[in-house]
């Protein structure tokens, strides 16, 4: 047998993103060379780019990375790739031997070259009873077309415990494990503006922007004789992070649809006055407290102290040819109290 080349297998899953005006590469280190034999110690890896179709040019860096480890890099781009028309820019990693000899580039990775979007400036997250609505300096009217992007949110959970959930999660109900990272692209119109619902109160999360835009090139280079295209995102910095904590401080929404009906007394049963309303859909609802008043006098809690499950109330506690007013409140488990609703009135009946 002829002595093996120690020739390390090429890289098949490197990987590229842009953010601003940096590129970071991924990929995964071979654990074999050619000749199925297994890899020892650190291998060097050479990175190079190519603008289009032109020559691969190394880039400087010096990578050492163990057989099967994840590899990375990160590069600032040099002004003349950061500027100008976006066009592609593709990107090989090369594993050579001590001899430089290697198994060939590996698969490419492609971004595009040319000048990002502007980054998202004066990021602010403020928590709503809907979620977290997000602002930041809207694009000027007078902006070059690049400029007028969509937005990417990536939002991170910063309160993530392996196998926790929040109190209020809890039960044959709770929802699944929230992801820590999650990204959200969203066309605000301009308006410097969007509203994240996906939140879950409890929690703490740090959010991040930046503008991206579609850009569609010619796929000739890896299909000769093809007119095929490929559209590529080109995506500007990340914004300075923001924090935001989601308490729940906000009470359900107010009850609606009140009605009162009076049942006049029969043989064994005493005159009574039922209240129906219309049900809270809210996950955090401990249920309905109701009021209510007579000859003007104030209002007076008539439901048990504890919170009532349904929305319904029998009130036999009234006096035959009275009027009552009544009035509900909707209570959440963090004890937050709504409003009260709109009042319904009714005379309980005479014998």
């Amino acid at each position: 047998m002829p002595p093996s080349l120690n020739l390390p297998d090429a890289v098949t899953n490197l990987s590229a993103t842009r953010a601003g005006n940096q590129v970071s590469l991924a990929w995964t280190m071979p654990k074999r060379n050619t000749d199925k034999l297994l890899l020892k110690g650190n291998l060097p890896v050479r990175v190079c780019r190519k603008e289009d179709e032109g020559v691969c040019a190394p880039v400087d860096a010096s990578l050492l990375f163990a057989p099967g480890a994840a590899g990375a890099f990160t590069e600032t781009l040099p002004p003349a790739l950061a500027t100008g028309a976006p066009r592609q820019l593709t990107y090989f990693v090369e594993l050579p031997n001590r001899k430089g000899r290697s198994a060939g580039l590996s698969n490419a990775a492609v971004v595009l070259a040319g000048e990002a979007p502007a980054p998202v400036a004066n990021l602010t997250a403020e928590v709503r009873k809907d979620g977290v609505v997000l602002r930041w300096t809207p694009d000027s009217p007078g902006a070059p077309p690049l400029s007028h992007a969509s937005i990417r949110l990536h939002r991170k959970l910063l309160t993530h415990q392996p196998d926790a959930k929040p109190k209020s999660q809890q039960g044959i109900l709770a929802p699944p494990p929230e992801p820590v990272d999650q990204t959200l692209l969203v066309d605000s119109g301009g308006t410097g503006r969007a509203l994240d619902k996906e939140i879950r109160f409890g929690e703490t999360y740090e959010y991040r922007a930046q503008r991206v835009v579609r850009v569609t090139i010619s796929k000739r280079m890896f299909d000769p004789g093809k007119s095929e295209s490929l559209t590529l995102e080109l995506a500007g910095p990340l914004s300075d992070p923001v924090r935001v904590e989601a308490l729940d401080v906000f009470p359900p929404a107010v009850p609606a649809g009140l009605a009162a009906v009076a049942t006049a007394p029969s043989a064994g049963t005493e005159a009574a006055i039922d209240l129906s309303w219309q049900p809270d859909t809210e996950a955090d609802l401990a249920g309905y407290i109701v009021y209510r008043s007579e000859g003007g006098e104030s209002w007076q809690r008539i439901s048990p102290a504890q919170p009532l499950a349904g929305p319904a109330f029998h009130d036999a506690r009234v006096q035959p040819g009275r009027a009552y007013r009544y009035t509900v409140t909707a209570i959440d488990q963090g004890g937050h109290e709504s409003a009260r609703s709109a009042e319904a009135e009714e005379t309980a009946p005479s014998p």
